[in-house]
């Protein structure tokens, strides 16, 4: 019954699908945005995105969408039929953006258990006023309009016979790829697409509304059609559009006759001949063609079916399938990764492999083997959560085109890289600092058209934004060509807010007085035009770039432009790490961290009155971290004169620590630590050792912003 069909699986499916027509959607309008007008296959591929979102939402109720978007694809099917010229481009993107975000926010009221109530009466009017005038312009030229894109309302599955003496009569067959799921709903988007030019139609399945394992059916022998009409199969093709999923459609003309048999069998082993995917000419639609020898086999089915006969075909190429999987079942797999890192930790680390006199050469082999494979395994569950940054970056295309029609600016987006791949959980944490650049950049560092004249630049302003994979980490920079970063402006703001003291300006570098702006507090809410007010947020935006791992360094060229980069990890969960003792604790230091390491004597270390302490290294002094000390650890051999120095490096500034022992490198597998244990600055988080303990991860940023507040 109609009442027990699973409408979870429906929703699923319409806002997975309706977020990628929307996706495809905005990437075709921000590509064209530019141009005079949009191309063919441009004007195609929007009408084919309304006409399906139109059917599903229809299909799913929600009717704001479904008018909304029957509304835009008026205005694509004029656009199609009729070829006006002079037509508004940047008025016509901006009202296809718009229903766009109409759309987008009910998906997401829809996601959160809401009611998509959203009022679109005020876009619709909007949009029937622009194609009004769409169409008065051809009238005044004494040009036919084309005939109404009516929209019919969901009513029947079934369509009465209005046949008429020219109608034609085909065969459509839909097959999807083996992996789509729920066909049957698919297949019912094609149907209702379908009724706007169908005077009748029978298909099969026929119960793929009330019976969910049709799509079973579907996906297996594909979905049948017949349909009455006065069209032509391009016509059918262009109403049907094309769903999520479809691997192939065959458009069939048959007879009269053919249709009024239908789909039933005819006796006990009914031969059903498929018609060449060709137009038949005039004369030859009388006659019916014989099937020459060799140009059909028959299939064998089971038992009481009718046989069928087919085109012979090729032998197929094998082809490459997909499966959607949900994010929670890949970080539930990621986690089990890291177990069974540990686990191999603690085996092939286990003290009972110690005693000895063992012969432990088989041993050794498997342990060997096991390591080779966990290692593959890892690198596998590694590349499936790797995504690319394409999508990250088209979100901030459609932002420079918003903020800088809002400004009046005339401002490109040029992007580079955007197939680097980062691990799906950082593209999480960094869309939103990333959107906060490339918004100041647009909002402050790129001047206004007459700034730029008369500073002899291009009216135009760019922006780059680009990505690139290096030493382990990814780089995402975003550069622009405006007015850059006043040194003076900041040191003053920064010194007004008491954020440096009474430093001098000459005892910071360029790069630290254009860290000023991440500071917490350094901006104001009056307006700041002098330095191009970019410290608004930053100290959220950095927050949110450290939280994954990552860094923001700015530089700038006052008059020139400036440049900000992030610098984050790949992945978050598994890292090689250096493991090494202070006293009785273990720590780990991430392996891209260390610089070298130095066996230090005593005349080495220089010692200050106020207890703070360095050592010097070949001329240079460094900042020199006893960490028995800082951690308040029992006492141990650190606190002699000679020992082992690792020098760490971090964004081009250096800490020396003092430790007792290296114990090895391995894979660390990264644990946060237990929210109800305080924070403590210079450890970002902790792990498990082989043999069960557990060793703190230091965080070289904090350890050297810890040694420069002192």
């Amino acid at each position: 019954m109609g009442e027990d069909f699973n409408t979870d699986s429906m929703l699923d499916m319409f806002l997975y699908e309706s977020e990628q027509l929307l996706e495809n959607l905005q990437n075709v309008v921000l590509e064209r945005k530019d141009e005079d007008c949009f191309d063919e296959t441009s004007i195609n591929e929007i009408f084919r995105v309304m006409h399906t979102i139109k059917g599903s939402s229809g299909i799913m109720m929600y009717e704001n969408i479904t008018k909304i978007a029957h509304k835009l694809e008026d205005v694509f099917y004029y656009l199609r039929e009729s070829h006006p010229d002079n037509v508004p481009h940047l008025e016509l993107v901006d009202h296809v953006l718009e229903v766009a975000d109409f759309i987008t926010a009910e998906l997401d009221k829809i996601k959160e258990g809401e009611t998509p109530d959203g009022d679109e009466s005020g876009i619709v009017s909007e949009i029937d006023k622009f194609l009004t005038n769409l169409k008065s312009g051809i009238s005044q030229k004494g040009e036919e309009l084309p005939p109404e894109n009516t929209y019919v309302e969901p009513s029947q599955f079934y369509i009465a016979p209005t046949g008429a003496e020219g109608s034609k009569y085909y065969k459509v067959s839909i097959y999807w790829r083996s992996d789509t799921q729920m066909c049957n709903i698919r297949a019912y988007t094609a149907v209702y697409s379908l009724k706007e030019i169908a005077e009748d139609m029978q298909y099969i399945p026929d119960d793929i509304i009330t019976n969910e394992s049709s799509g079973d059916v579907i996906l297996e022998d594909g979905f049948h059609m017949l349909i009455m009409c006065q069209c032509s199969k391009d016509e059918i093709l262009s109403t049907m559009g094309e769903t999520s999923g479809m691997e192939r459609v065959e458009i069939n003309q048959c007879t009269k006759q053919e249709f009024e048999m239908g789909f039933h069998d005819q006796g006990a082993e009914p031969i059903i001949i498929e018609l060449e995917d060709k137009e038949q000419a005039p004369a030859e639609k009388e006659k019916k063609k014989e099937p020459a020898p060799g140009d059909y086999v028959i299939k064998s089915k089971e038992t009481g079916k009718g046989k069928k006969l087919a085109k012979n075909t090729p032998k197929q190429q094998p082809k490459q399938t997909y499966i959607s999987v949900s994010v929670e079942k890949l970080d539930s797999l990621m986690d089990m990764i890291g177990e069974l890192v540990i686990s191999e930790a603690v085996v092939l680390q286990n003290p009972d492999l110690k005693v000895p006199g063992l012969d432990l050469t088989n041993f050794q082999k498997a342990a060997g083997q096991l390591a080779k494979i966990t290692t593959e395994l890892q690198d596998v569950i590694m590349s499936m959560r790797m995504m690319p940054l394409t999508n990250t970056f088209q979100k901030m295309n459609r932002i420079v085109f918003d903020v800088s029609r809002k400004l009046g600016k005339d401002i490109e987006l040029e992007v580079i890289g955007e197939n680097t791949e980062v691990d799906k959980n950082i593209i999480e944490h960094i869309s939103d600092p990333l959107m906060h650049l490339v918004r100041n950049s647009v909002d402050h560092g790129i001047e206004s058209k007459e700034d730029r004249i008369a500073a002899g630049k291009n009216p135009k302003g760019k922006i780059t934004l680009e990505a690139k994979n290096e030493g382990g980490k990814v780089y995402i920079i975003v550069r622009d060509d405006g007015k850059g970063l006043n040194k003076q402006a900041l040191y003053d703001k920064a010194k007004k807010n008491g954020l440096i003291g009474n430093r001098s300006i000459t005892e910071f570098s360029e790069k630290e007085i254009y860290q000023f702006i991440t500071f917490a507090g350094f901006s104001t809410k009056e307006q700041v035009t002098e330095y191009s007010g970019r410290g608004v947020g930053m100290d959220v935006v950095v927050k949110n770039i450290q939280a994954v791992g990552g860094n923001l360094e700015i530089d700038s060229v006052e008059g020139a432009g400036s440049e900000m980069i992030m610098k984050i990890p790949l992945t978050l969960a598994i890292i090689n790490g250096i493991v090494m003792q202070v006293g009785s604790s273990t720590f780990v230091i991430e392996t891209n961290a260390v610089k070298e390491f130095v066996r230090i004597r005593k005349d080495m270390v220089i010692r200050e009155p106020d207890g703070d302490e360095y050592i010097m290294l070949r001329g240079e002094c460094f900042p020199f971290i006893r960490l028995n000390r800082r951690y308040h650890l029992e006492e141990s051999s650190t606190e002699g004169e000679d020992g082992i120095v690792v020098v760490l490096e971090h964004e081009n500034k250096y800490v020396c620590v003092f430790i007792d022992k290296l114990i090895a490198e391995q894979e660390i597998v990264v644990k946060p630590i237990p929210s109800y244990i305080k924070k403590v600055q210079g450890l970002s988080g902790c792990t498990q050792l082989g043999d069960g303990s557990i060793a703190l991860i230091l965080d070289i940023a904090g350890l050297i912003a810890g040694e420069e507040r002192k």
